[in-house]
């Protein structure tokens, strides 16, 4: 600490040296305005914080501003590092790919017409399924008939004009992780009413069954209990079940502290990913709403998530990373940055580094009513060409 010692005279020092006290040993409140406005010696903290009640409030407030500050640009220059290079050869489909369609499809809104142009779109692309909104579950898991009154009529239609693409029922809620209403899966007859959803749909003629539940909170076993139960009947129908995910933990901790200060937790863990994974047939990370403000730093942070799930996803399992087909700007998405070109090369930059070879590899469209004909461009040059 340093106590001024260094320049107080005492008065008597001063009159015993017969001359007048130079400027820099006057009092502050002597000198001249000019000579108190010059910048503090070096070693020495501001006057404003050598001040007793000032000085540890201000070093507080400045220790929190770098503890936010430094951690979120260091982060930020790792993820625009992972955007540099080349995607590898050969990153592109697999003929793997998924579309999102909403609820119109199953409702009496569309028709043959409708089907064929979507046909006309998708010919030619890697999309191999089509997840149609054909919910949402009630709270207690139970799904009315009425809420896919057409669904036969599209099945049929797509497999004329898309032979090879499976139609499945997608289905979901919210759950009642963060407050009173929804879902809640910890109870057993719940559970075993999304089981029965399930069995009706595939009933009714659906290829599969894919599930958002949200959010689902990392670690959550009741979620695994069910994809178990789920799993047994989607096998022995011989008929995929798929689900979206999360996005993963990017560093440690992070959930815990983003929920721990919003109380809204955003990521899984790895290890809960890789578990969610090997317990389906198709698991697609919905790799967009990430906040993230420049086309570059979301580009690798999704090449970031695409090593990541690649890391634990089994061989067994189809990993599609989801591309945001649509535009919006809010304080999780941010349009201009959340680019289809950036999400493809992401995907591309993740999958050279990682797993280049994987073969259950895709990508996944989030959602037909709300893309323009510049996202159908930049997925079919960037990932299908």
């Amino acid at each position: 600490m340093d106590t001024g010692m260094d320049t107080e005279r005492t008065e008597s020092e001063a009159e015993s040296s017969g001359s007048e006290r130079p400027e820099s040993d006057r009092p502050e409140s002597e000198r001249p305005e000019s000579e108190t406005a010059k910048e503090p010696r070096a070693g020495r903290l501001p006057r404003a914080w050598r001040h007793p009640r000032l000085r540890w409030p201000k070093r507080i407030a400045l220790a929190l501003v770098l503890l936010l500050i430094l951690p979120a640009l260091g982060a930020g220059i790792a993820l625009r590092v992972n955007y540099a290079g080349d995607p590898g050869p050969g990153t592109q489909t697999r003929n793997r790919d998924a579309l999102w369609l909403g609820h119109a499809w199953i409702d009496g809104r569309k028709d043959d017409t409708d089907v064929q142009a979507l046909a006309e779109q998708l010919r030619d692309t890697g999309i191999r399924d089509l997840y149609v909104h054909a919910g949402p579950l009630e709270h207690d898991g139970t799904l009315p008939k009425s809420a896919y009154p057409q669904a036969d009529w599209l099945i049929g239609a797509v497999h004329r004009e898309l032979p090879g693409v499976r139609v499945q029922a997608w289905l979901g809620d919210v759950l009642a992780s963060e407050g009173p209403e929804g879902m809640r899966l910890e109870r057993e007859e719940t559970r075993a009413a999304v089981v029965g959803s399930t069995e009706q749909v595939l009933g009714a003629g659906f290829d599969g069954v894919h599930f958002d539940l949200e959010p689902l909170h990392s670690d959550d076993d009741d979620y695994l209990l069910l994809l178990d139960d789920l799993h047994a009947v989607t096998q022995d129908r011989g008929v995929p079940l798929s689900v979206a995910a999360h996005q993963i933990d990017p560093f440690p901790a992070a959930n815990s502290i983003r929920g721990a200060l919003s109380g809204h937790p955003k990521w899984w863990s790895q290890a809960y990913f890789g578990q969610v994974a090997g317990r389906v047939d198709q698991i697609a990370l919905m790799s967009y709403d990430t906040a993230m403000p420049l086309e570059s730093l979301y580009g690798g942070y999704v090449a970031q998530q695409t090593s990541l799930a690649l890391e634990v996803t089994p061989e067994s399992t189809d990993l599609l990373m989801g591309l945001p087909f649509f535009h919006e700007d809010d304080l999780s998405h941010h349009g201009n940055a959340e680019t289809v070109e950036a999400a493809v090369r992401g995907t591309r930059l993740g999958l050279s580094r990682t797993d280049r070879d994987r073969e259950r590899f895709g990508v996944a469209l989030y959602v037909d009513f709300a893309a323009e004909e510049s996202d159908w461009a930049a997925y079919r040059e960037g990932w299908v060409s």
